[in-house]
């Protein structure tokens, strides 16, 4: 699990303590003594998680870090602050900059790195495709269906159906068109077909069911809106 991990850490020393441990685990590491310096590089390469020291030279760790979460294309990237200082202020000082944890000197390198790891499976768990409306959500990387938090079984004719319904979100999809799109092309049943499929998925996927609106003498539309009927 190779990531690529910014420490930015002013005591030389800690520094290649850290680095050298985070290699350790294949992590490809950018170390910096400067906030200024750390900024600088994620212009060009965007780090899986970021080291600061609270106690900088210049930029002081908590300033970069809400420059980094005013940034969108940083704002869930996991950031553990160290300071050197056992305080709540400054833990709640750091916290409040946006990072996600802290950890307080001198710490134990093994403890760093379980906090590294902790954060890395977060932003992993976090990466999961899914596909939402309304109470319903869909775990496209295991084919599982929720409705309020709860497991739905489906088909797999049903899954697909519901698939292409919310890709198709907002749409009319016409039953011919369900027809070609999930049974295929050479499928010589009726349009009858859709319409029990439909029927029960709604009544597996209640109350998200009344998403499914029909569209007369078209087909249906997948909205949990109340104007779309």
């Amino acid at each position: 699990m190779n990531k690529n991990i910014f420490l930015t850490e002013d005591d030389e020393s800690i520094r290649a303590l850290v680095k050298v441990a985070l290699e350790g685990y294949n992590h490809t590491v950018y170390d910096f003594e400067t906030a200024e310096e750390a900024l600088e590089k994620m212009k060009t390469v965007k780090p899986d998680l970021a080291i600061f020291d609270i106690m900088l030279p210049g930029m002081q760790g908590t300033e970069a870090v809400k420059i980094l979460r005013s940034n969108d294309k940083f704002k869930k990237m996991p950031i553990i602050m160290l300071t050197a200082k056992d305080s709540e202020v400054d833990k709640v000082v750091g916290l409040d900059s946006g990072a996600d944890d802290y950890v307080t000197k001198p710490f134990s390198v093994m403890e760093l790195m379980a906090r590294v790891r902790s954060q890395l499976r977060r932003t992993e768990e976090d990466t999961v495709n899914y596909k939402e409306i309304g109470c319903l959500k869909i775990n496209t990387d295991t084919r599982e269906v929720f409705v309020n938090d709860k497991l739905v079984v489906l088909t797999f004719k049903e899954y697909e159906l519901l698939i292409y319904l919310i890709d198709n979100t907002h749409r009319v999809v016409t039953r011919d068109e369900l027809l070609n799109k999930i049974w295929g092309y050479e499928y010589t049943g009726e349009t009858r077909t859709i319409d029990i499929h439909i029927r029960t998925l709604r009544q597996k996927i209640s109350p998200a069911g009344e998403y499914i609106k029909t569209v007369r003498g078209m087909g249906y539309r997948m909205s949990k809106d109340w104007y779309y009927v």
